[in-house]
């Protein structure tokens, strides 16, 4: 006997007739749907995509070029913008010439500024980063030391000039002194802020295996304070290229801060506007270039 199923039977209509059975077809969407975004959408989007980036930026370039177009509609002290542009094309066309030492191209007194930073920066990197350490790692020395560096640290960085000159008896020594001491206040606070915050669960572990201190600071207080230390670091190189103009304006030689002030005393206003832009463009290259560094050593980690 043979086995009847419902699903063999006919389908039947509201009068009692048998309908007849429709084949069921599978619905399959156009090739378009199927199909990812062609060649010429992707470009679009890429289009775009590198437009929303860059438009703004140079939208407000031009704002503050055109108010100052209009500021200096009328003449006055200050040159106007296609007159710095002349000055800047005269300018950058040679800009390592020599002409011996208080008549130098641009370019030599961005690179002896940059030197100046380099070496201040690193010695406060060297003696910042390992403070920093110690004292969010032992709670006695940061009691001790604590209150030096709140009362040292407000102190304007010029005012630590003077001790620079008395000390080392020359102007480059000293601005980069200013430069040290100026910089090593936000890696100390910046990477012993990170120590602290260091949950103290990793610490018990490293007790339980009895690991030595150096270890302790290698494979747990590091990358955890990598972070901080990167934040400290940021804002040192930020403030010593923003001071070195200031000392070297005071100390005279070679640099962009004595450039500057030797312009203003040959009456060149526009080779100033020109030092400003070129200031702000190296401080924005130098902290971009960390925050690469930072974003870098965070994926490695």
């Amino acid at each position: 006997m043979t086995a009847i199923t419902f699903d063999s039977l006919p389908a039947v209509e509201a009068g009692g007739t048998a309908a007849t059975a429709t084949p069921a077809v599978a619905y399959r969407p156009p090739a378009s749907h199927l199909a990812g975004p062609s060649s010429t959408e992707q470009n679009a989007a890429a289009m775009r995509a590198v437009l929303g980036v860059v438009l703004p930026p140079l939208a407000g370039l031009a704002l503050l070029v055109g108010i100052w177009g209009l500021a200096t509609m009328k003449g006055g002290s200050i040159p106007t913008p296609a007159t710095t542009w002349q000055a800047a094309a005269k300018l950058f066309a040679d800009p390592f010439y020599s002409n011996g030492p208080n008549d130098q191209g641009i370019g030599w007194n961005i690179l002896s500024s940059l030197q100046r930073v380099a070496v201040g920066f690193g010695f406060a990197a060297l003696v910042g980063i390992p403070a920093g350490f110690l004292l969010g790692r032992f709670r006695t020395l940061a009691a001790m030391l604590n209150p030096i560096i709140s009362l040292l640290r407000p102190v304007s960085p010029l005012a630590w000039l003077p001790i620079g000159l008395l000390v080392f008896k020359k102007a480059d020594p000293a601005a980069t002194w200013t430069i040290f001491i100026c910089s090593i206040w936000p890696m100390i606070m910046n990477t012993a802020q990170g120590v602290m915050r260091v949950p103290q669960d990793y610490l018990n572990v490293a007790r339980v295996l009895d690991l030595s201190e150096w270890k302790i600071i290698t494979r747990i207080l590091f990358p955890s304070v990598l972070p901080y230390m990167l934040t400290g670091i940021r804002l040192s190189i930020g403030t010593a290229w923003l001071v070195i103009v200031a000392a070297e304006m005071l100390t005279g030689g070679v640099g962009i801060g004595f450039w500057v002030w030797d312009e203003w005393n040959n009456l060149k206003v526009e080779h100033i506007i020109i030092a400003i832009f070129v200031i702000g463009i190296v401080g924005l290259m130098l902290e971009q270039a960390l925050l690469l560094l930072a974003r870098r050593l965070r994926t490695e980690g």
